[in-house]
């Protein structure tokens, strides 16, 4: 098999959602019809037993958890206390509410595990307070649109569980590998804000709130990281598996939003909806995935594709920054979900070869999905903070306000490539190595 017949199959699917197919059907129709073409409906039988095996397993259950959590914590009302708490904290520093946005945005990131969502609930809550207080559109949209990239990065993260899946690496060590990057990652934003939107939201004459009242408005941040601590504590410390943690934490949500009295039927029940619609929608690319998977094993493209990288002889940071170039290009014109499930039974065979660690490099691919959300023209968080504004603005501000933290990003990914133990020391510290 040549490199130019996996090069075809790659075009074809890239052609065809390119044409609007949906991204499963895409992805199906190549794997599908490719193994039948070159053997026969044998392979197409193997792969319904193929893709059952892999989706009845514990781990794709903390999907629809994780997601059910998230809803939880939007739709009661815990991610609206969150924006006021951050707000009369982090008010008073250079950038004022701007880095409340990017705040609230790591902490919800922290318990829901989805970019999508992180960007649209706290776009949401802070829009109509950042209109109010006349701070600048671009730099407001920009900080939401860049903060809320950080749902799939930080654990627990849907995406970081799809990537453990499909490369069959341990979730446990992805959710440690992506918690300091993650935090790193949004103080690099925070500073990038303080240096070049400092005087955004100064107002001398606004009134200082006392220390008592502020403090009193930390009681709205003890039920995130409640969470957030028994969920990843018991992940860390191996009382539980990633599974079990999200359904902790799910038994917690319920708790919280009953004891503010929000937890009603109508309101469980639109949840859960969500939340099924999410898990079903990524799912369904997962399977996608997992039929072009077993057509790509039987075909040995891994390997060809393995041999004719290793003929150039690259380096490992050389393969690293051509891999950059690629994500940076592919996610300009593809969501973040299917680019992840498209490219990962590629490469990360491909950069074991050359010694990179695959939770390291299941960070590293994550980071460059946070930048195709943000990446025009098809970035999805510029499109979700876009679509929240009222006053009728053109999308260009979104698109000015985001692209430094795309630079922001790839600067934070390079950073990485140097210095792998931002990314590794904490899953090694947890798997007692070094």
């Amino acid at each position: 098999m040549s490199i130019t017949i996996v090069g075809l199959g790659f075009a074809i699917m890239l052609a065809l959602m390119f044409l609007s197919i949906p991204v499963a059907v895409a992805i199906v129709a190549v794997g599908a019809l490719g193994g039948m073409a070159f053997y026969g409906f044998p392979l197409v039988d193997m792969m319904g037993g193929v893709v059952w095996t892999s989706l009845n397993s514990p781990a794709i259950l903390a999907i629809p958890l994780f997601m059910l959590l998230g809803e939880l914590l939007l739709r009661g009302g815990i991610a609206d206390k969150m924006f006021d708490a951050f707000a009369v904290w982090l008010d008073r520093l250079p950038g004022g509410l701007l880095h409340t946005n990017i705040a609230t945005c790591a902490l919800f990131s922290a318990t829901s595990g989805s970019s999508v969502a992180t960007a649209a609930t706290v776009g949401t809550i802070a829009l109509p307070a950042l209109a109010q207080r006349q701070y600048s559109m671009q730099a407001s949209l920009g900080s939401l649109a860049a903060g809320g990239t950080l749902g799939i990065l930080i654990p627990p993260s849907i995406n970081l569980l799809v990537y453990g899946s499909l490369a069959n690496t341990s979730v446990g060590q992805l959710f440690a590998a992506g918690l300091i990057p993650g935090l790193l990652l949004a103080s690099c934003f925070s500073a990038y804000i303080a240096l070049f939107h400092g005087g955004s939201g100064l107002d001398p004459n606004r009134p200082r709130l006392p220390l008592r009242v502020k403090i009193g408005y930390l009681k709205h941040l003890f039920a995130p990281f409640l969470i957030f601590g028994v969920v990843m504590g018991s992940i860390y410390g191996g009382l539980a598996t990633p599974t079990e943690s999200a359904a902790l934490g799910v038994v917690m949500a319920l708790a919280i939003v009953a004891a503010t009295g929000r937890l009603t039927p109508a309101l469980l029940l639109n949840c859960s909806v969500q939340a099924a619609r999410t898990t079903g929608m990524t799912v369904i690319v997962l399977s996608c995935a997992l039929l072009l998977n077993v057509t790509i094993s039987m075909l040995g493209a891994t390997q060809v594709v393995t041999q004719w990288v290793a003929g150039f002889q690259l380096q490992q940071v050389s393969l690293l920054l051509v891999l950059i170039v690629f994500y940076v290009i592919l996610g300009m014109f593809m969501d973040a979900m299917s680019m992840l499930v498209l490219t990962v039974p590629i490469a990360v065979p491909m950069v074991v070869t050359v010694g990179v660690d695959p939770v390291w490099f299941g960070i590293f691919i994550i980071l460059m999905c946070e930048i195709a959300l943000i990446t025009p023209p098809v970035g999805m968080n510029l499109f979700v903070v876009h679509g929240l504004r009222r006053d009728g603005g053109s999308f260009r501000d979104v698109v000015a306000g985001a692209l430094p933290y795309v630079f922001i990003m790839i600067g934070f990914v390079i950073l990485t490539m140097f210095f792998p133990q931002i990314v590794m020391w904490l899953p090694d510290r947890l798997a007692g190595r070094g």
